[in-house]
């Protein structure tokens, strides 16, 4: 890298923050709500799926950088910026960001919901026959679960789990033993909706709701008789969600993880949001009860989760205000049933969500039920509740197959439901692993060895995305079907990494964090760079989750200035600045943002006109490339590279409606096609792919 070294920007100048990144790939998800050509149901979606981001943000990153600076480490891991200099930074966007979701909320979303028949009503607007009403709602659903906390010397600050709605309440007056301390927390059931439908009877339509918030808010007087409320004011907190376990120090990684779990739930807190007319004093004592500084504090116009209004997109029956349904295809060569067959003819790649993931389900229930199958090997890092490919596996097991899982316990806000597959696997005998201690297990790899004549063949998929059934309606990823011996053989031998002991064996086709994908991704960028100095045409198309990692992006860096032409599709942090002035003029990074969430980790390689495309479970991260094990395959078949990069690439390169340029700045620019065709890259692979294929 020396010769970019000699022009080189000042190191801050080279990279953006990963946390800014984040919070603008927030905002972009956020500007989807007000998107007029979304249907208006999915604009609320995208407010609610903003809303969500940014909990597991303050969970995780600024719970991370609050950390730091509780621990004195200067350095932030992004860049030369500190952990201070960072969090000061976030709190500021952060809160720029909160106030643009309540004025979606209540300038654009809300008065659009009511021009189409689907209100909130407000207390303040309640009739006497909706009050009658709610009155009985409150005295049957709320007051038998509600237990009021006075706070005094005998009852102190309860403690409030993470993102539930509380109320802190001051009063005047005695209650029955003549105590007056003035305050009061109300803890709302977390059993009941935050969303409540009134009855036809008692509404102006059919779509008319009134917030839990309302309900509390309005007869919070009579869960204090003989006292007069004179504030109640709604409040939420979030939490550090990261969970510490020593791998050196534990010897059962999941009975570690089910001590830790209910310890999340009562953390320490990053974020206070209240009520935008909570007194400050009132404000200031949650504060402090919570350790918490007033940068963290956040006052909102409206309900303090977002996300709660989730329910309403699937309690209106409007058709019309959603995006059109659409069935998924199914490559014509699995039609017959037979996936084994299918997969000995040719190799087969899917493309989710507009092909279906139920080939990958009818390989594993055709395995479990067929004799000549022996074995089933494959990593488990998100599934979904009592998921169809869980129950495939117990079959398996009980009709006498060996079957191996590897279950990451470990995937972040997934850990329940793991040890809940992890637990109901082993006990019908599955042989249960959970990885590598100090890597997470992120690839995503099946493996079916069948006894085919005198032959073992192994059946494989590997894939960019997880085993859930349900995401795979919703993300977009590639998915591999083969039988190739080098690849079979080489999954193989991660397996036998993965649940033996022993030296990384040198793998033929795959890459694989945390051994040869790093090295291998830079020297793929070596070489196109030095194809580009050759005088020929070269080109790098890449497309994933986030790039973060320093020496892959100065590899990018250097192809750039020798002449090659790199492109990136980047839906969420990226910290490789476009643009700088003989460094990255050959670069260019856009961010997808639509209807489907872009999940796929493909990259391509013009190499000379001989293309290589490799797909994967890996975004280019420091985690990913050095601290997880994760699986990066060739596309072998020239008509399959050619699907990858028609259907998974090029069409992100047009696409003028939902793509964001990320500019020198660090500001993303949203694409428009102006006089040219609109093209949305989403809606043209529904239209080649589902229900055609």
């Amino acid at each position: 890298m020396a010769k970019l070294a000699k022009k080189s920007a000042p190191e801050q100048d080279l990279f953006f923050n990963r946390e800014l990144s984040l919070l603008a790939f927030h905002k972009r998800v956020l500007l989807q709500a007000e998107d007029e050509s979304v249907p208006l149901l999915e604009r609320l979606r995208f407010l609610c799926i903003s809303s969500t981001n940014l909990d597991e943000f303050f969970e995780v990153r600024v719970a991370g950088l609050m950390q730091k600076c509780e621990w004195g480490i200067t350095e932030a891991d992004s860049d030369l910026m500190t952990a201070r200099e960072v969090l000061d930074r976030v709190n500021i966007e952060a809160h720029k960001l909160v106030a643009a979701q309540y004025s979606m909320l209540n300038d654009i979303l809300i008065p659009e919901l009511a021009k189409n028949k689907i209100r909130f009503v407000r207390r303040s607007h309640w009739n006497p026959r909706q009050a009658s009403w709610i009155k009985r709602y409150f005295n049957s659903k709320l007051l038998p679960l509600i237990s009021p906390l006075g706070l005094d010397p005998a009852h102190p600050f309860p403690r409030i789990q993470i993102k539930s709605l509380n109320f802190i309440v001051s009063l005047e007056g005695k209650d029955a033993f003549g105590r007056n301390s003035g305050t009061a927390i109300v803890q709302a059931p977390r059993s009941l909706p935050r969303i409540i439908k009134l009855p036809n009877e008692h509404s102006r339509g059919p779509n008319d709701y009134v917030f839990l918030s309302s309900v509390i808010h309005t007869y919070v007087g009579d869960l204090f008789p003989g006292m007069k409320p004179t504030g109640c004011y709604q409040f939420r907190v979030t939490r550090n969600s990261e969970l510490f376990v020593d791998d050196e120090e534990v010897d059962d990684l999941l009975r570690a993880l089910q001590g830790q779990l209910p310890a999340r739930r009562f953390a320490d807190a990053v974020r206070l949001e209240v009520a935008d007319n909570c007194k400050p004093d009132m404000a200031s004592f949650l504060l402090e009860k919570f350790g918490l500084h007033e940068d963290h504090l956040y006052q909102v116009h409206g309900p303090v989760n977002l996300n709660r209004l989730l329910a309403v997109c699937d309690l209106v029956n409007r058709p019309e205000l959603t995006y059109p349904g659409f069935k998924q295809g199914v490559p014509r060569r699995l039609s017959h049933g037979d996936v084994f067959e299918s997969i000995r003819r040719n190799d087969i790649l899917l493309h989710h969500p507009y092909e279906s993931f139920a080939p990958v389900l009818a390989l594993v229930q055709q395995a479990a039920r067929d004799p000549k199958v022996l074995a089933i090997k494959q990593t488990v890092y998100r599934t979904g509740h009592e998921s169809a490919l869980t129950k495939a596996l117990i079959e398996a097991a009980k009709a006498g197959k060996e079957v191996t899982v590897v279950v990451e316990l470990r995937a972040r806000f997934d850990e329940e439901a793991n040890i809940a597959v992890a637990t109901q696997l082993q006990d019908v005998g599955v042989h249960v692993v959970y990885g590598v201690v100090g890597y997470k297990t992120h690839a995503k790899m099946l493996m079916i060895v069948r006894r085919e004549g005198r032959v073992l063949r192994r059946y494989v998929h590997l894939g960019t995305g997880n085993y859930h059934a349900g995401t795979s309606h919703v993300y977009s990823d590639f998915g591999l079907l083969t039988c190739d011996k080098d690849i079979g053989e080489d999954v193989h031998k991660v397996f036998q990494q993965l649940t033996g002991l022993g030296k990384a064996s040198k793998l033929k086709r795959l890459l694989q964090s945390p051994f040869t994908l790093h090295k291998t991704l830079l020297q793929l960028i070596a070489r196109e760079a030095d194809i580009a100095r050759k005088g020929k045409p070269a080109r790098i198309i890449a497309k994933m989750n986030a790039l973060t990692e320093k020496e892959i992006i100065r590899a990018l860096y250097e192809a750039s200035t020798a002449g090659v032409k790199v492109e990136l599709i980047i839906r969420g942090i990226c910290n490789l600045r476009p643009g700088i002035p003989g460094i990255s003029e050959n670069i260019q990074v856009r961010s997808i943002v639509g209807r489907f969430l872009e999940h796929t980790r493909v990259v391509f390689f013009n190499n000379d006109g001989d293309k290589e495309i490799y797909c994967g479970s890996a975004d280019w991260m420091e985690r990913n490339l050095f601290s997880r094990v994760e699986v990066c395959f060739p596309i072998l078949d020239p008509l399959l590279r050619e699907k990858v990069l028609k259907e998974g690439l090029l069409p992100y390169l047009s696409d003028n409606t939902q793509s964001w340029q990320l500019q020198s700045d660090g500001n993303y620019k949203r694409n428009k096609p102006g006089n040219a065709r609109p093209r949305i890259a989403q809606n043209i692979l529904l239209e080649k792919l589902s229900d055609s294929s």
